[in-house]
């Protein structure tokens, strides 16, 4: 009852105009923090496709501000500050301290490549905040180039494990770390570089803090950043209670331990006043392979649904993450267990985001969400015959949102919690031995209905050099993402080896070190949402721009939409 009095006493004696204020200067600042390491990474993967993240947090660890990147990031700092201070106690840490980690059963992260830099941000003798960001390295070792694979079986074979260690000391970097993780790196130059960059984020995001501070204390502005938490907690109970109460079940699968067997992912969503239970009792084993979701992901990939199905313009802080409660059975495959491998958990989490939506969809028929096609994983790695250097080109291509109750999915992009770029055709060709020969919208991929899943992507890759390998992770080439009432599925993904020749060859769906010999070409083809609604009820003027736009075949408007030519 005291701290319930506390923290509205606290809400009554702030001002909203100044906690609004104060709630954009912190939002602007995370934004500045990434601007900054974008712009001074030296790996296309991070300034050319974002594949990073930015975040701050209030002296006690609560996320109260994060650019708005790549949301399962969010999973990868929720904790973060909690498990530096259970090793570091806050009298032993330093102004100019850094920490790093990266291993998701020991406080960093949900997979290897993600890097996280955390620092402290000190007004006076005391720790008044916490700045931090992520970074996705093209390769941190492992048994694999890119440290990414599906066919991983354990996490040891993913790449280098780092527990939150110090990475500088008063403002120097601690160089026994540094060259540890770059002699554990295929690329340590890139490694140096990127590493680098993460060092002056943060430092750009302590200079913003420290101003903030400095106008208007320490004290003042914790009791504001408290308010604003405690509005975004209230507001998004107020959007869960707009639900009907009630038990929502839904099911979805990944791929399982032998190609033809799936592995279920089982959600039981109680809806209650002011807060939404999500249990995933019932989900099957964790694999054998590295497509098991790790605790910090499945918050992530929680966090981010419901918000974007409930109410998508609440702040992203810790306030609505109070109202959303979840249960995963330890050893399960959305709550494994070392030494379970976990470095495909962004696409498995995209399954996983399908299994929450239709649970929500249940609760909210008017903003329903048909299922939706994940990004694809490749890594194309070997030497560059123009610079004689060894390279690691990590790229992921995007899919197909489904569609919604009111409107067609969104083609060509990540879906849930995913949301870094694809790569840019003009940098991959300045960086690496391939030429892009075709990059498209996968044309009739989407799934058909009132509304249509959005359509996958398809990008070919001529090979000019003499020993690439390749290696492949995804989901959806074996269970496709369902329409819902009515629509039909979208089309499944599939890698092809040297398409309408001779020798063509359709890829697993999961691989690794798959040479590519010279000469070659290796077509992506990404999986497409599904549709909503019975595609006879598609509007007659929209099946015209379809069929003007080249979006979908004349006898598939025939034959699937009913669609007759008019003179």
């Amino acid at each position: 009852m005291r701290a319930e009095r506390s923290r509205a006493t606290s809400r009554r004696s702030v001002d909203p105009i100044k906690a609004e204020v104060v709630a954009r200067f912190l939002l602007a600042t995370a934004e500045e923090m990434g601007a900054t390491l974008m712009r001074t990474a030296f790996s296309p993967n991070i300034k050319e496709r974002a594949d990073c993240s930015t975040a701050i947090f209030d002296a006690q660890g609560q996320v109260i501000a994060l650019a708005q990147r790549v949301p399962i990031h969010l999973g990868s700092m929720v904790g973060a500050v909690d498990e530096i201070l259970k090793r570091y106690p806050e009298q032993e840490i330093r102004p100019g301290d850094m920490f790093v980690a990266n291993d998701p059963y020991n406080g960093g992260g949900t997979h290897l490549p993600d890097i996280n830099i955390v620092a402290p941000v000190f007004l006076g003798k005391r720790i008044a905040a916490y700045v931090a960001n992520i970074a996705h390295h093209a390769d941190v070792g492992g048994m694999v180039p890119g440290s990414e694979a599906a066919v991983c079986k354990s996490i040891y074979q993913e790449g280098i494990r780092i527990p939150p260690v110090r990475i500088m000391r008063a403002g120097k970097v601690n160089r026994d770390v540094f060259d540890l993780i770059l002699l554990n790196s295929r690329t340590p130059g890139e490694r140096a570089g990127d590493l680098q960059a993460q060092f002056a984020a943060n430092t750009v995001g302590a200079r913003g803090l420290m101003s903030l501070f400095q106008r208007y204390g320490v004290k003042e502005t914790a009791t504001t950043i408290t308010a604003y938490l405690d509005f975004t907690e209230k507001r998004f109970r107020a959007a869960i209670n707009r639900l009907p109460r009630g038990r929502y079940v839904a099911e979805d699968f990944l791929d399982g331990n032998a190609e033809g067997e799936v592995c279920r992912i089982r959600l039981a969503l109680t809806v209650a006043k002011g807060r939404l239970d999500f249990d995933f009792t019932g989900s099957d084993p964790q694999l054998e392979s590295a497509r098991n979701i790790p605790y910090r992901a499945l918050l992530a990939t929680v966090y981010t649904v419901a918000k974007s199905m409930l109410d998508p313009e609440v702040p992203a802080n810790a306030g609505y993450y109070r109202t959303l409660h979840i249960n995963a059975p330890p050893g399960c495959v959305v709550g494994p267990v070392p030494p379970a491998a976990i470095g495909c958990r962004s696409i498995s989490a995209s399954v996983l985001g399908d299994v929450i939506a239709h649970a929500l969809s249940q609760a909210l028929p008017d903003r329903a969400l048909a299922g939706s096609g994940p990004h694809h994983l490749y890594v194309l790695s070997g030497t560059d015959p123009r610079t004689g250097a060894y390279f690691v080109n990590y790229e992921t291509l995007a899919g197909g949102y489904g569609a919604r109750a009111d409107r067609d999915g969104v083609d060509g992009v990540r879906v849930h919690a995913s949301g870094s770029s694809n790569l840019p055709v003009e940098a991959l060709e300045h960086v690496y031995p391939f030429r892009i020969e075709r990059y498209a919208l996968w044309e009739g991929s989407g799934g058909a209905g009132r509304y249509c899943g959005g359509l996958g992507v398809i990008r070919d890759y001529r090979v000019l050099a003499e020993d690439i390998v390749v290696s492949l992770s995804s989901e959806r080439q074996h269970v496709a993402a369902r329409g819902m009432n009515g629509g039909g599925d979208g089309a499944t993904g599939q890698f092809v080896l040297n398409p309408g020749t001779r020798d063509e060859k359709r890829l697993p769906a999961a691989a690794a070190d798959v040479r590519l010999p010279r000469g070659s070409l290796l077509r992506i083809c990404t999986p497409a949402g599904g549709g909503y609604g019975k595609p006879v009820a598609r509007d007659r003027g929209v099946l015209e721009r379809d069929l003007r736009e080249e979006r979908l075949a004349p006898e598939d408007a025939r034959n699937i939409y009913g669609w007759r030519d008019t003179p």
